[in-house]
């Protein structure tokens, strides 16, 4: 007799061993390692004041875990980079309560990867209906999947609305082997400006050094951190990262960790924080103590490309928004999210807002395209 799967909302990944949960996945994404999502819940990153509750979507066949979705509890709409403000102040014209939804994503990381962890396409659909049956159970307005992966496309329904964006990326097309390879794909201009750029750094006497996790000491840690900070004070946001979770991240991921420091005079003056996965770098946090004509271009850019050409790494994504990194040779790149809307009138209503926002993203990316600072004839 065949065991029916079973769907249980967990409040806490420590209740599913490391190995299970990552039995799931790949390991090609760091951010939805056991370690990575734990160590945010055990380190004081989420708060139920802040907006986040744990609230992970498993399924079970027996003792055994064949699917999982990272997700949470959200009484607000903060730290998902996938904005539905909007569709929340539409939802209290409508006379109804948006908040609180259920959100798969990766807390504070609009960072795309699989988001539906499962043994197969079967437990993945499985997973899928366990989310909004469960939203529906709570009475929830909405549940969301945010920067899923292609892949994960196909065990979404109908039901569930898609939503498109843009972010910018660079690729390694294969043949560029050094920064001057990246730079021989350019035109005139572009590749001028880079170089101009790099320059007056250098001629401030700024040095670099590359620290893994397990490279990392404490005060590279630290100054990390205080790098962070600085950052979210100049544009008034709280920060949500721990520096414990930073310590957790050098022990519990080392290789996966890579600080990029910048030095000048003997002191460490900016940072740039990145996680590495298999064939990508995410950048995912700067900071600096001083402000010098490039730096922040030289600390977050060039020096992640230059560690991306020496490891061999295909991709690296820098974070999302800005135009400004087309220049850099960091292209239009579609982003994904997916959202099940519980009023069916209200759904119907958003899906031709969703269509009218795909296509405007759409030309918007064909814009962004044409403005590429590579050759036409260039590998890309």
């Amino acid at each position: 007799m065949s065991v029916r799967p079973e769907a249980r909302v967990l409040p806490s990944l420590e209740e599913v061993p490391a190995a299970d949960w990552d039995a799931l996945h790949t390991g090609s994404n760091p951010f939805v390692a056991h370690a990575f999502l734990s160590g945010l819940e055990a380190t004081g990153c989420l708060r139920a004041d802040w907006g986040w509750t744990p609230r992970h979507v498993t399924v079970w066949h027996g003792t055994r875990l064949v699917a999982a979705a990272p997700g949470y509890l959200k009484t607000n709409s903060h730290g998902e980079f996938v904005f539905d403000h909007a569709w929340a102040h539409a939802y209290a014209r409508y006379g109804r309560e948006y908040f609180p939804k259920w959100l798969g994503a990766v807390p504070y990381s609009p960072v795309t990867g699989p988001r539906l962890l499962a043994v197969d396409d079967a437990a993945r659909r499985a997973l899928v209906a366990a989310i909004r049956g469960q939203a529906g159970a709570d009475g929830l307005s909405s549940a969301h999947v945010n920067f899923h992966t292609a892949a994960d496309d196909a065990a979404f329904g109908d039901d569930w609305l898609p939503r498109l964006d843009v972010q910018y990326h660079w690729h390694n097309p294969g043949p560029w082997r050094r920064f001057d390879d990246y730079l021989a794909a350019m035109d005139h201009k572009h590749r001028k400006n880079i170089r101009q750029e790099r320059a007056r750094v250098a001629r401030a006497g700024v040095t670099f050094r590359v620290r893994h996790g397990d490279e990392a000491d404490a005060a590279d840690l630290d100054a990390m951190y205080g790098f962070y900070l600085q950052t979210f004070v100049e544009y008034g946001n709280s920060p949500a990262l721990t520096p414990a979770f930073l310590r957790h991240l050098a022990t519990r991921m080392p290789r996966a960790l890579v600080l990029i420091l910048a030095e000048h005079g003997g002191e460490t003056i900016a940072g740039a924080l990145c996680l590495r996965g298999r064939d990508t770098l995410y950048g995912r946090y700067w900071g600096a103590t001083r402000s010098l004509p490039g730096l922040h271009f030289e600390t977050c850019y060039y020096q992640g490309i230059d560690y991306c050409l020496r490891e061999g790494i295909a991709r690296f994504e820098p974070g999302a928004q800005g135009e400004h990194k087309i220049a850099r040779g960091f292209l239009p790149h579609f982003v994904r999210s997916r959202h099940w809307i519980a009023d069916p009138a209200f759904a119907d209503a958003l899906r031709d807002w969703c269509t009218q926002e795909a296509a405007s993203v759409r030309a918007y990316a064909a814009t962004l395209a044409a403005h590429s600072p590579f050759k036409p004839d260039a590998a890309t």
